[in-house]
């Protein structure tokens, strides 16, 4: 299956909302969100894969889950018994009733290892054939070392996955801005089916200039920043007002579907 037989194209971008939860997902269903990437360890790690029981349970809360599928934090090289984890947590994740996946795999090159990626986008697809796939900021590892953009974007199509969630192969969206334009550029030409989400350090500022770059979608966590003196129980979990602004800010409504540009 190819991605553009499970994406079609964007008037409004959508908002991702990273969450851990049940209360996470009920939060970015609220808000008005497509969907969540569901992980665990979000702060501790940048997230890896949730438990199988907190996959049913966001599952059934009543919003498209996507979820993260990293069995270790650290770099995106794998051996072939980590492979096999997570092809066997990406056919859990479907077999719980998630929409779709996150991973991100990088070959010896430094770029997208296609496929590893290939054989994770069947395994989801043998369970759901509309299954979605996206690479996470593996991608932003791959930009770091040197990969060309057309040709890693290239890859990512030919994979089978549906979008790239990116800052730009830099620490952030802000410092990413004008690479996340190329990116968006390149795809045009390069990998037409392939949605470029933003994501990383977005900030309620940042996101008119995310949708003047052209970006398909924004994925944050809408977590209070440390400077905002929240307590630090509270500044791990998503702010709602941050949330239900950055929805605003979007003209979300963002479930309409992308289509290929």
């Amino acid at each position: 299956m190819n991605a553009g037989d499970a994406t079609t194209a964007v008037r409004t971008p959508q908002l991702e909302l990273a969450v851990e939860n049940t209360d996470g997902v009920r939060l970015a269903a609220a808000v008005g969100a497509a969907r969540v990437e569901l992980c665990a360890a979000l702060a501790e790690t940048e997230g890896i894969t949730p438990s199988i029981g907190m996959m049913e349970q966001a599952c059934r809360a009543g919003l498209p889950v996507h979820v993260l599928v990293r069995p270790r934090p650290g770099n995106f090289s794998y051996s072939s018994d980590e492979l096999d984890v997570i092809e066997r947590d990406v056919s859990a994740s479907m077999e719980a009733g998630a929409a779709g996946v996150v991973v991100g795999v990088l070959a010896a090159d430094g770029g997208p290892d296609v496929p590893a990626i290939r054989r994770f986008a069947e395994a989801a697809r043998r369970h759901k054939p509309s299954a979605e796939v996206t690479f996470h900021r593996a991608f932003d590892a791959a930009l770091a070392a040197g990969v060309d953009p057309a040709e890693a974007l290239g890859r990512l199509e030919s994979a089978g996955v549906n979008r790239v969630l990116t800052s730009g192969g830099r620490a952030d969206c802000a410092s990413g801005l004008s690479v996340l334009g190329e990116l968006v550029e390149l795809g045009r030409k390069h990998a037409p089916s392939l949605q470029i989400m933003a994501g990383g350090g977005v900030t309620l500022q940042l996101v008119p200039r995310l949708l003047a770059a052209g970006v398909h979608a924004v994925h944050t966590s809408a977590r209070p920043r440390p400077e905002s003196g929240l307590a630090a129980e509270r500044a791990d979990a998503a702010d709602p007002v941050l949330a239900a602004q950055m929805a605003a800010a979007l003209g979300t409504g963002g479930r309409e579907p992308w289509t290929a540009h």
